[in-house]
């Protein structure tokens, strides 16, 4: 059967390490007409990236990795901040969450004091 289903894109029951099932998530397909591979907007991302002196061309697909990392970078602050505001029993993000965070995580260290 999980042969069968792996190509189907509906989730398939797989055995867990307890030997519990456990439904995995399907891919989400990347060709399917009308949907946005990016949730930024593009024209916008360009329009930053033109107001680079140094950025004389760019292309399509250059902006559209740019808008990607873009969305994948602020994901994950934004769950790092959770966290953060979870530790201190709240739900909603306080601008304290995202300094904690940025002091948390070194892949975030770049940003320290840039939210002064």
């Amino acid at each position: 059967m999980a042969a069968a289903a792996a190509g189907s894109g509906t989730p398939r029951e797989e055995e867990g390490p307890a030997g519990e099932a456990a439904v995995s998530q399907p891919q989400a397909p990347t060709s399917v007409p009308g949907a946005r591979l990016s949730r930024l907007p593009l024209a916008r991302v360009k329009a930053l990236v033109k107001a680079d002196p140094d950025v004389t061309l760019a292309g399509q697909e250059a902006i559209f990795i740019l808008a990607r990392a873009a969305e994948l970078f602020v994901e994950t602050i934004a769950k790092d901040a959770y966290c953060c505001a979870q530790q201190g029993k709240r739900k909603t993000l306080q601008r304290r969450d995202l300094d904690n965070a940025i002091e948390a995580v070194d892949e975030f260290a770049f940003l320290e004091g840039t939210l002064d």
